[in-house]
């Protein structure tokens, strides 16, 4: 079980340290100017304005099949 450990460890360590290896360094990759930026933030709230009412419908129809399986299991326990 030390054995199992130890190696455990030592490649937790490694993956550690081999990690910022692999990093890119943003200022040499985006070069974009601040309105790419608006244009991107203005469609991830179009996006999140969309998904709100489809969780809301959602939300709604998982409350209907609650309430649907508790009167058939209600009407199914009087009969017995």
């Amino acid at each position: 079980m030390k054995a199992y450990r130890s190696l455990l460890m030592g490649m937790s360590m490694l993956m550690v340290m081999a990690g910022p290896a692999f990093a890119v360094d943003t200022t040499k990759t985006y070069s974009s100017g601040i309105l790419v930026g608006v244009f991107l933030a203005f469609c991830a709230l179009v996006v999140v304005v969309q998904l709100m009412p489809t969780i809301m419908l959602l939300v709604g129809f998982i409350k209907g099949l609650i309430k649907g399986t508790d009167k058939q299991a209600s009407r199914h326990g009087s009969r017995g």
